[in-house]
């Protein structure tokens, strides 16, 4: 049994003299219940039952005295470590405190110290200023006195020196300008003639006829709806072997007595519809027939073509031409830009230049053959990874002709510099060809859509302030942030912008892509 405290020994005591009491009274009853004659031996029980008692309660009073001396000793321990703890506490806080009061009077010290060197400058600073003021009082003083001895000297006030300064700078200033006006005259008289060529070929850029514009079908014409079965032939055998044979799809639908020849090049459309027209007069139509045919008005085709190019170079007395530039322009006739047929075009361009030449007084015959070359790169087959202009000026170079010629074929789309007055007739007469309205078909809402989207890309890059497609979309402007962008990061960024457009828009011709850096930097004096 453990005792809680002094309270809890005292209960047990007083229970113990209870308990003794009760034993004696019990023990005196039974002495006198039995007798006196068992008096002795009640006597004697009765003291061995007090003794018992007595050395019960003393063992019990023992042991409680034992329980409560720990419990005391136990009490006291916590309550030493408790003070301990709260004198420890109290030590740590009073330190923190201490540390506060040094650390804010290190900075109280450093406010002071501070407080102190701005005074110190404030005072110097004062002290500059008034002897920059004494300064200018000085200088105020000692300019006074000079215009005071200049005065003197030359018998003049500042007034009339004024005056008389301002005149002899009218009459330097009338002589400088007569003399500039001078050279502006003779530099201008100089350059007339050159001036006076430009207007011209400024004025004739506006002359416009009409013009016929191609379609990428062909239509075939039939005497009956009989022969459409046998050109398509069993299971369609006859349709297929032309098809493959010529490149070109052939429609055959409900439309009465016609057949579709569809194709985007007009040369194999041209083999096809005379494929077709011998097919159908001979009669015999079957694929052996057919691929013979279509051998032997290839081979006749590409006569018709030699003959073309030449008949053209003769109704333009154009001379000395190679033969395979020859059969290129035999071939224009089957080719087109944007609906406009190559050859009509290369030989309104030659008779525009030919004209322009002559009033302008320069060489007729370069002029007209530069015109009828100009879109020489358009034709080849094989069509390499080249602007067309570039193209047909190599084609030209190959071919041995004429420099002037060369540059004129190679710059009329401002891929190389003009190096002669031959070059921009060719721009100018390319242009009154070709951008009137009804002379190609490209719709404009799809080529504002195009230029938009060109923008539109350049402009999604991080850095990118403005974009502008000029030239009729064969060149994009990028203006870049100069404090986002440096000059390598702007030829990375052109190299990304030329790649993207590359692979995700369709174009003719090449774009170049022009990323403009500018640096600039601003000050204000006050």
């Amino acid at each position: 049994m453990k005792l809680d405290s002094i309270d809890d020994l005292v209960i047990v005591i007083s229970e113990a003299v209870v308990s003794l009491g009760i034993g004696s009274f019990v023990a005196w009853y039974v002495i006198k219940k039995t007798g006196k004659g068992k008096e002795d031996a009640a006597a004697i029980k009765a003291k061995a039952i007090l003794k018992d008692a007595e050395a019960e309660a003393e063992v019990l009073k023992k042991n409680k005295i034992l329980e409560a001396k720990e419990k005391f000793l136990q009490l006291k321990t916590e309550h030493e470590k408790a003070i301990a703890e709260r004198d420890k506490n109290v030590i740590i806080n009073e330190n923190r405190l201490k540390q506060k009061e040094r650390d804010m009077s290190q900075k109280i010290e450093q406010a002071q110290r501070k407080q102190q060197e701005t005074e110190a400058l404030q005072q110097q600073l004062r002290g500059q200023i008034q002897g920059v003021e004494q300064r200018k009082e000085e200088l105020a003083k000692m300019h006074t006195k000079q215009v005071e001895a200049l005065e003197k000297i030359s018998g003049l006030s500042v007034e009339q020196a004024k005056t008389q300064m301002v005149e002899a700078l009218k009459a330097e200033a009338k002589t400088d300008a007569m003399s500039y006006i001078k050279d502006i005259m003779d530099e201008a008289k100089l350059t007339a003639s050159k001036d006076a060529k430009k207007i011209i070929i400024q004025t004739i850029q506006r002359v416009a006829t009409e013009h016929a514009i191609e379609n990428a079908v062909t239509v075939f014409n039939i005497e009956s709806d009989e022969v459409k079965g046998r050109i398509i032939g069993r299971e369609g055998r006859n349709i297929r072997a032309l098809e493959a044979a010529t490149g070109i799809e052939i429609i055959v639908d409900d439309t009465p007595e016609s057949i579709i020849l569809s194709g985007f090049d007009p040369v194999r459309r041209e083999l096809a519809r005379l494929a077709l027209h011998n097919l159908v007069s001979d009669g015999r139509i079957h694929p052996a027939r057919i691929e013979e045919v279509v051998a032997k008005v290839k081979r006749q085709l590409e006569d018709e073509i030699v003959e073309v190019g030449k008949r053209t170079t003769i109704d333009l007395g154009i001379h000395g031409l190679a033969p395979e530039l020859i059969r290129m322009i035999g071939r224009m006739k089957y080719r087109s830009s944007y609906g406009q047929n190559l050859l009509q075009h290369s030989r309104e361009v030659a008779n525009l230049c030919a004209i322009m030449a002559a009033e302008l007084g320069l060489n007729v015959k370069l002029a007209k053959r530069a015109g009828l070359l100009h879109d020489i790169g358009k034709v080849p087959e094989d069509e390499p990874e080249l602007p067309h202009a570039i193209l047909g000026m190599k084609l030209a170079e190959k071919y041995k002709e004429n420099a002037e010629v060369c540059n004129a074929i190679g710059a009329h789309h401002d891929e190389i510099e003009m190096t002669s007055m031959i070059s921009p007739i060719i721009q100018v007469c390319d242009a009154i060809s070709g951008a009137r309205p009804g002379a190609r078909r490209e719709v404009v809402e799809s080529y504002i859509k195009r230029l938009k989207d060109m923008e539109a890309l350049a402009l999604s890059y991080p850095g990118v302030e403005k974009t502008y497609a000029i030239q009729a979309g064969r060149e994009l402007r990028v203006i870049v942030k100069s404090e986002k962008i440096s000059d390598k990061q702007a030829e990375v960024l052109s190299f990304d912008i030329a790649n993207k457009i590359q692979t995700e828009m369709t174009y003719p011709g090449q774009v170049k892509v022009t990323v403009i850096r500018e640096m600039r930097s601003v000050n204000y004096a006050k």
